[in-house]
């Protein structure tokens, strides 16, 4: 190996959410790690508010507490204390069989917290160049080859690294997934997420509701609001593409009657704030998580339906596994990319994937469905879960991340 080219323990691309966390942990416990993405990362101020947010469950944020990211944060989050599931039709009110989830049932204050993606950036841009044993390369692209003794980077400006892993955190589209020929199953719903925020009447007291509807699943999860915006909720829905794009087509205040629609008006009256998003809906799972050298995380790995708001949790737990199997292999004096190693994150990620991607399917194709009896037996059923304790607690630790 020419002297010149420098050697880490683990090289990450992709610096999103997962990936720069991944490399905030382990540089954290000391382990030489380096970073790559096509993005400039400079520390940065809190931008404009454009209504994106992401959903951190309890297990998350002590994950993103360990790497020294949750401090880090410009703003503080919302919390979620309270959850409330109903089914029902747009326009209607919702079904007396609903559930309620409060964080006191199981003896945490909250369930998680809403934290806009400016913020996280933020604070993931100020938590990355702060830790000595990772390098940043951003932006920049790599070109990677590995073998049985590991893995040489060219970086776009001539740069040569090498590592004893390959972490893949490009998203479901990873090069470096398809250049280890590692195959996917993927589902396609034939719908779209529409993503924003609104601000509204009255105040939400830390609820998020889940409703469920014949075209897709509608929530409404709190956030801070702003001296403009006092009262304010993220919204997340799916529905039909075609009725998504129509919706999307629509003045604010025709887009703000949608919203209603589907929200009922426990808020009071509601108006969109921000931007609009939105992203076609389809899940994807790798057939190995792993390879020669390299590992899968977040959604290079998977990709599930928003139904529960747990694929970046997810993500968030195969960080946590593999940061934690590479610092032991790290502090032990032993190789983060042995086949051994990789063979144990790969056995104590993907039930759990598999399960959540099993179960968010379920879910779409039980709550997609309008059939009488069918509706009816599925409020039967959420009511009886919050009549039974150990399976209404059961639900929330799986909320949680904790389970």
């Amino acid at each position: 190996m020419p002297p010149t080219e420098p050697t880490y323990d683990v090289a990450i691309i992709g610096a999103g959410p997962v990936g720069a966390t991944l490399a905030a942990l382990l540089a954290a416990e000391g382990v030489a790690a380096a970073i790559v993405d096509s993005a400039p990362l400079p520390p940065m101020e809190l931008p404009a508010f454009d209504g994106r947010c992401y959903a951190i469950a309890l297990a998350s944020q002590r994950i993103l507490a360990r790497a020294g990211i949750w401090d880090r944060l410009p703003e503080p989050p919302c919390a979620i204390e309270h959850i409330r599931i109903a089914d029902g039709r747009p326009g209607e009110r919702p079904s007396p069989l609903s559930l309620h989830f409060d964080g006191d049932e199981v003896g945490e204050d909250a369930f998680g917290w809403m934290v806009e993606a400016r913020a996280l950036r933020v604070a993931l841009n100020a938590r990355l160049p702060s830790l000595p044993s990772l390098s940043v390369h951003a932006p920049a692209t790599a070109t990677v080859t590995r073998d049985e003794s590991g893995a040489t980077l060219v970086l776009s400006d001539g740069t040569r690294l090498r590592a004893r892993l390959v972490v893949a955190a490009e998203g479901r589209g990873s090069p470096l997934r398809r250049q280890a020929g590692i195959r996917v199953s993927t589902i396609d719903y034939g719908c779209t997420g529409l993503v924003g925020a609104i601000a509204h009447e009255l105040p939400h007291n830390n609820t998020a509701l889940e409703k469920f509807l014949p075209n897709g699943p509608f929530a409404q999860l709190p956030i801070n609001g702003t001296p403009e915006h006092p009262n304010a909720s993220a919204i997340v829905w799916s529905d039909r593409t075609p009725i998504a794009q129509k919706v999307l087509a629509m003045d604010d205040a025709g887009y703000g009657r949608e919203i209603a629609r589907r929200l009922g008006d426990h808020l009071g009256a509601v108006r969109p704030i921000g931007r609009r998003w939105s992203y076609p809906l389809s899940a994807l799972h790798a057939h190995r998580y792993t390879a020669t050298r390299l590992a899968l995380v977040g959604d290079a790995a998977h990709g599930i339906h928003p139904i529960a708001g747990q694929g970046l949790n997810l993500g968030f737990r195969d960080v946590g596994a593999l940061a934690t199997l590479i610092a032991t292999a790290h502090h032990a004096g032993e190789d983060p990319g042995s086949p051994e190693l990789l063979a144990r994150y790969q056995a104590m990620r993907r039930p759990d994937a598999l399960m959540m991607l099993g179960a968010t399917h379920a879910l779409e194709r039980l709550f997609g469905n309008d059939f009488a009896p069918v509706r009816i037996a599925r409020r039967l059923g959420i009511a009886a879960v919050g009549r039974v304790p150990a399976l209404k607690r059961f639900f929330i630790r799986r909320a949680m991340g904790t389970a």
